[in-house]
């Protein structure tokens, strides 16, 4: 079997947490959690990840500047990290905006599970 796929997912609202992590379990990814962007920064630091999921709207550090400074890391296997947003208010967005912030792609809430499964594995074959 082969290794399963470790993916970060900053999001503080524990309801879309508990969600995400049933869904991605179910298909044997491995999920870790940070509450807000700094946390998913100390986390990168100190592990290897596949595919960050991150939530726009974070405390102390929102999803678009931490996606940001991931970007602008020397380490091209963490700033070349496929990331998703996750945002509630995606009409505020167009894709080449996300693209802009630095996102490969994005996944809008209320999270619908083939679509956050189908975008995930876009990116983790």
């Amino acid at each position: 079997m082969n290794e399963s796929k470790k993916i970060l997912v900053g999001e503080d609202s524990s309801v879309i947490l508990n969600l995400t992590k049933s869904i991605l379990s179910f298909e044997k990814y491995e999920m870790k959690a940070a509450k807000n962007g700094k946390l998913v920064l100390d986390m990168l630091e100190k592990e290897d990840f596949d595919l960050i999921l991150m939530d726009l709207n974070m405390p102390v550090l929102d999803g678009a500047t931490c996606t940001k400074m991931i970007r602008a890391l020397d380490d091209e296997s963490k700033s070349k990290l496929p990331i998703i947003a996750i945002t509630g208010n995606m009409n505020n967005y167009t894709m080449d905006e996300f693209r802009k912030l630095g996102f490969d792609d994005f996944i809008q809430k209320p999270l619908d599970y083939d679509k956050l499964l189908v975008t995930v594995k876009k990116f983790l074959v």
